[in-house]
């Protein structure tokens, strides 16, 4: 069934309570973490429905369609009171090392940071733009071959390669659980990308405060471990469209 304006708001509503829940459960404050709602292949009314809303960061996860994504929605918000430039877009998906100048400079955030050689070239993209990219380093947490992602025995060298990288601010990590993982499972694996988080931050002196974690099945587990950002998309607005 499709999913209308009124039921995103209705939808959005929910979440952002349950999100909120989640965090007091976990003693955190109910604002510990922040929603970006995933808008990949939905519809741009909809889009404009959350926005209308009150939800401000958004996530694609295919650069071409994020960054027409990005134009259609400006186009959209022309001579309305609300404005595009309020919106802080993340990019969750995978960046082709190719890519890499479509991407650097586009988003407010990129999540899934997976290679030096990337890391490199949004460095180099970074400084002939004379941008500053925030990214995230995305680690392989559930050991799944056909995830991407440094290695978790890795991490620690990586950040501190990627820290020495001009025009990049390793804003923290990313990761994925298993979609077949079950409650304890998640648990350990959302506690691990903590961790991680935990000795680089001890190693290497640096902040690191974002956590990106949890999606719609997993978000309350991965908050209950810590993540400062969780990622939904199908439960504010339903199947995406092909």
């Amino acid at each position: 069934m499709a999913v209308t304006a009124i039921k995103v708001a209705d939808n959005l509503a929910a979440i952002r309570e349950r999100v909120a829940a989640a965090c007091l459960a976990a003693g955190r404050r109910e604002d510990a973490a922040r929603l970006v709602a995933v808008t990949k292949r939905i519809a741009l009314p909809l889009v404009v429905e959350a926005l209308r809303c009150g939800q401000l960061e958004f996530g694609e996860n295919r650069l071409p369609e994020g960054i027409d994504r990005q134009d259609e929605l400006k186009v959209a918000l022309s001579g309305q009171e609300m404005s595009s430039e309020q919106v802080r877009w993340h990019f969750i998906g995978h960046i082709q090392s190719r890519k890499a100048a479509l991407a650097a400079g586009r988003f407010s955030l990129l999540h899934g940071v997976d290679t030096l050689k990337l890391a490199g070239k949004l460095s180099n993209q970074c400084i002939a733009l004379g941008v500053k990219q925030s990214i995230l380093l995305e680690v392989n947490i559930s050991g799944e071959e056909q995830k991407h992602g440094f290695l978790p025995p890795e991490t620690l060298e990586v950040v501190g390669s990627c820290l020495d990288l001009p025009g990049l601010e390793v804003q923290g990590l990313m990761g994925m659980a298993s979609a077949q993982a079950g409650e304890a499972e998640l648990h350990t694996t959302f506690a691990g990308l903590r961790k991680l988080a935990e000795e680089a931050r001890a190693a290497l002196g640096v902040p690191l405060p974002e956590l990106s974690m949890g999606m719609s099945g997993d978000f309350e587990i991965a908050i209950a471990e810590g993540a400062t950002m969780v990622r939904v998309g199908s439960a504010i607005f339903g199947p995406r469209t092909t």
